[in-house]
Formats: structure tokens, C-alpha cells, sequence
């Protein structure tokens, strides 16, 4: 008899790393896909799916945003749901989100083997929901797949050696496979823009757009940058500058090009033609190193040391910092061997859990 796995998802990067998984979790197992709707986004149409070959959902659950404890809570319930309806023979989660969370959660209550995916990260910043996210699900997981020997070293001084594997990152295998589809994704032309003479930014952490001096000097610095920044503006960002009285500056400012949220592929292939990369995204803080583009991190702190540690990833306190300054001299040269792996990390966890499963 076949075995099941319900993996559990709500946000567009986690469909991304999921669908990377799911092309080889499906040849050995039925999977389940819960989507439990934590972020509204506009593009995850069907198109979103098409595009990406991605399953669609077998379980909407349309939770919708809220306070941390409120979404979470909504969503354990109905997760545990799901659970006890499908008796899966285990649950797989993405990353550091409330789902991640949620899902974790209802399975260790339900006694459902957990599987983690970018196991043992860690900011050290217990202020970060995220980080929190991040070590309970940890510490509920019976296999957690690292991403790097780091996040290995990480789960090990916390005292968790058993179930560990270290086995690439995810969301290279996705690169590899959606860069491909990402080509001419975007008409840059149309924009009066070429490739590698733009700057591509995106904010939207709540530590940035929440600071209302941090929020400012984002955008100030970025209005006096020389080059055009190009600059997909996340809603939660944009109600922000509104409430500081900057929107309109940053809307009439000569050099910045504001654009609704894109589609993962057009981010893709901007990011492959941008010249540097200014963000506060963790996601985009590696596409930015798989394609050898310079990025410019407004955080004190990052998850993928290794972007930073390899030069090719600089962190900048907009308050503390000259962004055009770093600009200017910021210039990366050598590129070390892709440290996340080497896209092979969906087959690896697809092992891994064949034969877990196949022990207890």
C-alpha cells in the first residue's frame, strides 16, 4: 500500500519549494497538499500553478491573516482536521512560517511523524516570530533536512543529532528548474530599462516597514541612488509610506520605478538581469547568490550566513549606513562553489522519508 504525506503550506514561497519536492515525492508516495491561505496573494492564480506545474491544493483552509496567536490557533484546529480524516504517515512542513508552525503542531498532538524542511536556521533573534517558528519545529521534527553543514552546527548545539541530514537546499533545485521557464518573463524594454543597469529592491519585513525611521531611510536612500531601481511595491509597504507622508515622494522620484507585486517568474528573471539586489528578503538574499548578483541585505541580521560569508551579500542598518555609499563600493569578485548544495535536494528528502517510513 502506497504511504501518505500531507505536506502543509501557506505562503507563495513555500508553494515554490514544495513544488520542487513534490515532482519526487509523488513517484513514491499520495501526497496531500494543504494550503491554509495565510497570505492572500493576487498572483497565485491558476496561472501561478500552471506555470510552475504545481499540484493544486486538495485542502483550502483560507485562514487569512491576523494576529500571530489568532492565524496560528485557526489553523491548528484545522489542520488537526485534516489529519484525523487522512491518517497520513507523516507531515511535511516549509520553513518558518505560522503554518510551518500550525502543521507541526497538530501532527506531534496526533503523534504523525514531522519532516522539516531548511531545518536548524537560526537569526538569533528571539524577536523574529520567525526564529520561533523555526526552533519549536525543530525541536517537534523527527527528520530534519539543513540546508548546509551550518544549520547542521546549529541543530547540534541545541542538542538534535538524531534525524538530521543535510541535503541542499530546496529552493536551488526550484531555481534551477523555474529559471528555465523565467525567460523573457519580463519586458524590460517596455520599462526603458536593459539588463545589468538597474537596481531590482523589494521591502516588506515588518522590521523595516514597521520602524518608521528605518522605513524612511530605506526609501531616502534609495531616491538618491544614481541608477534606476526598480521596485515592486508589497501592499503592507505601500500603506506604510502613506501613513509617513512618503509615498508621494517615492512615486515622483526620477530614478524609481514602482511596480505592483510580480509573479515569482518575473522576480526571477529581474533578479538574473539586475545588477544589484536591495532587499530584506531571505528568499531573494539567495536567489541573488545562485545567479551571482550582488545583494545589498537591509537586516541586521540573516539566516544564509553563507550568502555573507562568500561575498556576495552584504548587511546594511539603513539608519547606521550609506546605502549609496555601499553601493558604490560594493563589488564582489571571486565566486566560491555553490554552498547550498547541488540541486539534487527534493530526491534526497524523498529517500530519506522512503526509508524512515519503511523502519518504524
Amino acid at each position: 500500500m502506497v504511504k501518505k504525506i500531507v505536506t502543509v503550506i501557506g505562503t507563495r514561497p513555500q508553494f515554490v519549494k514544495a513544488a520542487a519536492v513534490s515532482r519526487e515525492l509523488r513517484n513514491q508516495f499520495n501526497e496531500i497538499l494543504i494550503n491554509t491561505g495565510q497570505h492572500y496573494d493576487h498572483n497565485m492564480s491558476s496561472v501561478f500553478f500552471e506555470e510552475l506545474k504545481i499540484p493544486l491544493p486538495d485542502y483550502n483552509l483560507e485562514v487569512g491573516s491576523g494576529s500571530h496567536g489568532k492565524q496560528t490557533g485557526e489553523m491548528l484546529a484545522l489542520i488537526e482536521e485534516v489529519l484525523m480524516k487522512e491518517k497520513p504517515d507523516g507531515v511535511l512542513v516549509y520553513g518558518d512560517t505560522n503554518s510551518t508552525t500550525a502543521g507541526a503542531l497538530a501532527a506531534s498532538k496526533l503523534h504523525i511523524p514531522i519532516f522539516h524542511v531548511e531545518a536548524g536556521l537560526r537569526s538569533f533573534n528571539r524577536l523574529m516570530p520567525e526564529e520561533i517558528n523555526r526552533v519549536l519545529t525543530d525541536h517537534l521534527s523527527s527528520l530534519l533536512f539543513s540546508p548546509t553543514t551550518l544549520s547542521v552546527g546549529n541543530l547540534r548545539k541545541e542538542g538534535i543529532t538524531r534525524g538530521v541530514y543535510n541535503v541542499g537546499d530546496i529552493m536551488y533545485d526550484a531555481v534551477l528548474f523555474n529559471g528555465k521557464l523565467s525567460k523573457d518573463s519580463f519586458n524590460l524594454e517596455e520599462h526603458g530599462l536593459k539588463p545589468k543597469e538597474f537596481i531590482l529592491s523589494t521591502i516588506h519585513r515588518a522590521e523595516n516597514t514597521d520602524d518608521n525611521e528605518r522605513l524612511a531611510a530605506i526609501f531616502k536612500a534609495l531616491m538618491s541612488i544614481e541608477q534606476k531601481v526598480l521596485l515592486p511595491l508589497h501592499p503592507r509597504t505601500k500603506k506604510k509610506l502613506t501613513d509617513i507622508g512618503l509615498l508621494r515622494e517615492v512615486e515622483e522620484a526620477q530614478n524609481i520605478l514602482l511596480l505592483d507585486p510580480l509573479s515569482y517568474l518575473e522576480m526571477l528573471y529581474l533578479e538574473k538581469n539586475a545588477n544589484y539586489i536591495v532587499t530584506d528578503s531571505g528568499g531573494v538574499q539567495k536567489e541573488a547568490y545562485f545567479m551571482q548578483v550582488p545583494c545589498i541585505t537591509l537586516r541586521n541580521e540573516t539566516e544564509w550566513v553563507e550568502t555573507v560569508e562568500a561575498g556576495w551579500n552584504v548587511l546594511v542598518d539603513p539608519i547606521k549606513t550609506d546605502l549609496k555609499k555601499v553601493i558604490k563600493t560594493f563589488s564582489p569578485e571571486n565566486y566560491i562553489d555553490n554552498l547550498y548544495g547541488d540541486g539534487q535536494a527534493g530526491k534526497k528528502m524523498v529517500r530519506t522519508m522512503v526509508d524512515y517510513l519503511n523502519e518504524i
